[in-house]
């Protein structure tokens, strides 16, 4: 079989030393090193979303506009992360993935503590784009290992459980800013986060790298595919799944409405009358424990739900969205203060804990063992790139727009029009789950074609 056969038919091969994965036995060192993982990825979010969290202090104190403080938690930040997300992806494929991930974490930690000394808009956006560096380098990585070191059939509640990073990270900033920066003020928090990084990047180093596995025997062995290469298999992979481009759109969809939820702390003190520091502490707890249990939700229901179903995990998300969106419209309108209100904000959270483990899960189980963290970079890259950076840069000018033109509650609008938006991944999640079970096998049916050639 010649080299170009392999890359055609994308086949689970990554060269020498692969494995196959059949064992579906987890070991406890396994689940303690998930664990290590998803405390990397609570900090990765608890440094990215600093900023939003302190928006009530640091968006009056630098004299930003709502514009600027888009663009700082949207492009800014957004470009270089997906950008480099890609390159780090392929990087991810092909060298040492622990000492990657410590690179990154050292970066971005560093560069935290550095926005602490921010004076304006220019001087905090020069740490904020090379963060985005740094954090690009995790979940690739991340990933890529956790798909080793779990079977096919537990993938779901591994990513899950990585992915309770995401609530975890952004309910703890919230944590911070309500306990902390009393005591240490917001730049003080920056500094002391950063240290933090820097001393677990240390620890990273000891982790020993794992062996790289496949879901399927495939006897051959190829050589590692040049870059060039990966972006071939990547766009081939694409082509011929229906599923995954599916998948990935929905995730690029759901996450106008992250975006655009950058703005909320804004926009329970400015239109909802919070105190800032009140409000910050109820939505980190209420994100703290509806995060984690959405993700729990997410992961574990997802593969049972493909288990029992044969149905691909993106129909779970499916019904969930198709449940808890109107909830997500709703609550913007209600009175603040209730029950219902603040029972919006937690299911709110669960919604983004349901999201990850099935999406990424799915990502993963689509595509060549070769090409698995450049193609969940890509998925990064979409998500944060057109989603994420488009709902908070479109919505902050957006509200300028509205401010300027006397319309009021701006922040409200802002946060309506991208959630409705959003509900353009609901149907994309159910085509993406009746067409996952045939586009696996055709996938299957590829390797055993590539071993055979």
């Amino acid at each position: 079989m010649d080299r170009k056969t392999v890359l055609e038919y994308p086949s689970s091969q990554r060269g020498r030393g692969l494995m196959e994965n059949t064992n579906e036995s987890v070991t406890a060192g396994t689940y303690v090193f998930l664990l290590f993982l998803t405390l990397i990825n609570i900090m990765n979010f608890v440094d990215r979303q600093l900023l939003a969290s302190f928006a009530n202090w640091i968006v009056p104190e630098l004299g930003l506009t709502d514009t600027e403080f888009g663009l700082l938690t949207g492009l800014v930040f957004l470009f270089f992360y997906s950008v480099a997300g890609v390159f780090m992806g392929m990087l991810a494929d092909r060298y040492n993935r622990i000492r990657l991930i410590s690179i990154g974490l050292a970066l971005w930690s560093a560069l935290t503590a550095a926005s602490g000394a921010a004076k304006g808009f220019v001087s905090l956006a020069i740490p904020r784009l090379f963060i985005g560096v740094g954090e690009s380098m995790l979940t690739p990585n991340a990933t890529s290992l956790l798909a080793d070191k779990f079977p096919p059939s537990r993938r779901g509640f591994a990513i899950g459980v990585y992915y309770m990073g995401v609530p975890i990270g952004v309910a703890t900033s919230l944590l911070v800013v309500a306990y902390l920066e009393p005591i240490l003020g917001w730049r003080g928090c920056f500094y002391a986060l950063g240290a933090l990084g820097l001393a677990l990047a240390l620890v990273v180093l000891l982790i020993k790298e794992p062996k790289r596995t496949t879901d399927v025997a495939v006897e051959v062995e190829v050589e590692q595919p040049t870059f060039r290469e990966m972006l071939s298999i990547l766009w081939g992979a694409m082509s011929k799944s229906p599923a995954l481009t599916l998948t990935i759109l929905g995730g690029v969809s759901y996450h106008f409405m992250l975006g655009a939820a950058t703005f909320e702390q804004l926009w329970f003190v400015e239109e909802r009358g919070y105190d800032r520091t009140e409000i910050a502490m109820l939505t980190g707890w209420l994100g703290l424990a509806g995060g984690i249990l959405g993700n729990l939700a997410g992961g574990i229901g997802g593969d049972a739900f493909l288990r029992k179903t044969g149905i691909g995990r993106p129909m779970f998300v499916f019904w969930v969205m198709l449940i808890m969106m109107p909830f997500m419209l709703v609550r913007l309108f209600v009175e603040p203060g209730t029950f219902f209100f603040e029972g919006c904000i937690f299911l709110g959270y669960f919604l983004l804990g349901c999201f990850y483990g099935p999406t990424f899960a799915t990502v993963q189980d689509l595509v060549p063992t070769q090409i698995r963290a450049t193609v969940i970079a890509f998925y990064i890259l979409s998500v944060n790139l057109v989603g994420v950076a488009i709902g908070v840069s479109f919505a902050g000018i957006a509200i300028d727009i509205m401010r300027q033109s006397g319309v009021a509650d701006p922040y409200t609008w802002a946060l309506f029009g991208f959630t409705l938006f959003s509900t353009s991944a609901i149907p994309l999640f159910f085509f993406a789950g009746k067409r996952y079970a045939r586009d696996k096998e055709a996938l299957h049916q590829s390797l055993k074609e590539a071993e055979r050639a």
